[in-house]
């Protein structure tokens, strides 16, 4: 017998969910997104509670003395009471000055030896506390100890080397070089700021150094190994192009602090003997205690613009290093 199938018969919900009312996705407006979203984004007060103290005190403590000390730069501003506006008459005695040039000769050239001195040991030292040595980890931990410690007291304690312990040993071996102190010989001492200067930088070079050795695959010295390349060999022509990036960091970072000598050479020598190893952080800050606010104020201008210099030195050569 043949069937016939019926029309199946509405659902009851069908007509409501036809005529259902639309959800709160289907009827939202762009503005009542872009509220949401700006909702969702609110910044919370503890963010405005910890960023504007912070702000307030970077800008009193760093940007407003920088710009009050420009302005007075080009004043006779003694530091207190009044004074008058002198225009460029402070850059233009400062440019002819002679200790000033003196300072800057000194600090420049002080810097360049320093900072070639400094990454020569530190790698040296990097390379042998990186190899096949036994108790490499605590002579790193030594080696490590001069960055730790402060450099006026580095100063002082080195002053009395140099004033009798070197004395005394050039006395005893009968050299004429080392018979006086060099601190007290308007030639030399420089080198004595130098030595001091670099036993004190060295560990944070040093420090650099080993990660950049570290990275190296040691599959590359297996398979120079194997080709019978030499230890020197494998040490200029291996791992000097491989951490080449790690020595301009050096050299740069070294360079523009090492122009900012000051302790070290306040306790060392004090500049001298005369004016000798005067750089030029010393200079100005003995100028502005010396009644010299303004005409320092003209030379910190100029040396600022001049590491200013410097550091856009290092991102330029930075960049093009990434960009190969």
């Amino acid at each position: 017998m043949a069937t016939t199938s019926l029309p199946a018969a509405p659902s009851p919900e069908a007509p409501r969910r036809a005529g259902s009312a639309p959800t709160a996705a289907s009827t939202s407006s762009p503005r009542d997104a872009g509220q949401l979203a700006r909702k969702h984004h609110k910044v919370e007060p503890v963010f405005w509670w910890m960023t504007i103290p912070t702000l307030i005190v970077f800008t009193l403590a760093i940007p407003l003395p920088a710009v009050m000390g420009i302005f007075y730069s080009f004043t006779n501003f003694i530091g207190v009471g009044n004074w008058r506006f002198l225009g460029l008459a402070n850059y233009v005695a400062m440019f002819s000055d002679p200790q000033i040039r003196a300072s800057y000769l000194f600090t420049v050239g002080f810097s360049l030896v320093t900072v070639v001195v400094v990454n020569i040991v530190s790698f040296l030292l990097a390379v042998g506390l990186t190899g096949r040595i036994r108790a490499k980890v605590a002579m790193r931990t030594i080696f490590v100890i001069p960055m730790v410690i402060s450099g006026i007291v580095i100063a002082y304690v080195f002053q009395f080397v140099f004033s009798n312990a070197v004395p005394a040993i050039g006395q005893a071996l009968g050299i004429g070089l080392l018979k006086e102190s060099l601190l007290t010989n308007p030639d030399l001492a420089w080198l004595a700021v130098v030595v001091v200067t670099a036993w004190q930088a060295i560990p944070g070079t040093l420090l650099i150094y080993i990660a950049g050795l570290m990275s190296v695959d040691e599959v590359i010295y297996e398979a120079a190994d194997i080709d019978g390349a030499s230890k020197f060999k494998q040490l200029m022509q291996l791992t000097l192009p491989l951490v080449s990036s790690y020595v301009v960091i050096n050299t740069i970072l070294g360079f523009k602090g090492f122009l900012n000598a000051y302790d070290i050479i306040v306790g060392l020598t004090a500049g001298g003997p005369g004016t000798s190893t005067m750089s030029v952080a010393m200079n100005i800050v003995n100028g502005l205690t010396n009644g010299d606010y303004a005409y320092q104020m003209a030379n910190a201008t100029v040396f600022f613009i001049f590491t200013l210099l410097v550091s856009l030195l290092q991102l330029s050569l930075m960049r093009g290093r990434n960009k190969k």
